[in-house]
């Protein structure tokens, strides 16, 4: 039987039949403004609330203050609490660009990571990760290394990624390949305003479902509609794409 964690997201369980597998990687990935780093705080915030899990969040992009107004802003209205008790631990830009190598930037995560006190982690994101490393095979070298780790010490990660396409036809990087789940969100601008979708394409050891699904952000995060077929973008002749 393979053990799920679920995400507390209204409808993304659903679509992954549960949740995500306990111990694995998923990457996020979707074009600025999609919803990444809103997602991920959603994880790391309803593991605390929803589901007695502690959460760890890694942002190469924000520093702490200005991640926790965001996180806040969005209706996450305990998180500056769970972090003062410690159920939340962020390491912020400031702390993680402080080394010289993702070695040293490692071994500062070390302890938390391995103490067995944390159940979720998020990354955000991998474009700021990869500046540490100066070529493909030292990138791909490290990350195998970074979420072998993670796996071993019982940690269900979500690690997010910009595109610069809609769809990943022409921009599928390492990322999609080394991870065990690869999860889109899509916006595409409408007269009115966006609208925004989720695709779960990839989810290793379960059935999930691969239509596109509607979603929005609200107060109070994201949220998932399961009707698909009425927004289907693969097939509609009026789809701007």
């Amino acid at each position: 039987m393979v053990e799920l964690t679920e995400t507390g997201i209204d409808g993304l369980d659903s679509i992954l039949n549960g949740g995500i597998v306990r111990n694995s990687t998923t990457l996020v990935v979707g074009t600025p403004g999609a919803g990444k780093s809103i997602l991920g705080l959603q994880f790391i915030y309803n593991g605390v609330k929803e589901f007695d899990e502690r959460g760890i969040f890694l942002s190469f992009e924000e520093n702490r203050e200005d991640l926790t107004a965001a996180a806040e802003s969005i209706g996450f209205d305990q998180w500056s609490e769970f972090e003062d008790n410690g159920d939340i631990k962020v390491y912020d830009k400031r702390r993680l660009l402080q080394e010289n190598s993702f070695t040293d930037t490692l071994d500062v995560l070390l302890e938390d990571i391995q103490d067995g006190e944390y159940d979720r982690l998020v990354l955000d994101s991998l474009a700021m990760f990869e500046l540490f490393f100066d070529d493909d095979a030292e990138r791909r070298t490290y990350l195998l290394k970074f979420t072998d780790i993670l796996k071993q010490n019982g940690l269900t990660s979500l690690l997010t990624n910009e595109q610069a396409t809609v769809f990943p036809d022409n921009d599928i990087g390492l990322e999609n390949f080394l991870t065990d789940g690869n999860i889109y969100l899509i916006q595409t601008p409408t007269e009115s305003g966006v609208n925004r979708y989720v695709w779960v394409a990839k989810m290793r050891k379960q059935a999930i479902e691969t239509d596109i699904f509607p979603m929005e952000i609200t107060h109070g995060g994201i949220q998932v509609h399961d009707n698909a077929s009425a927004f289907s973008m693969m097939n509609d002749s009026e789809s701007p794409l």
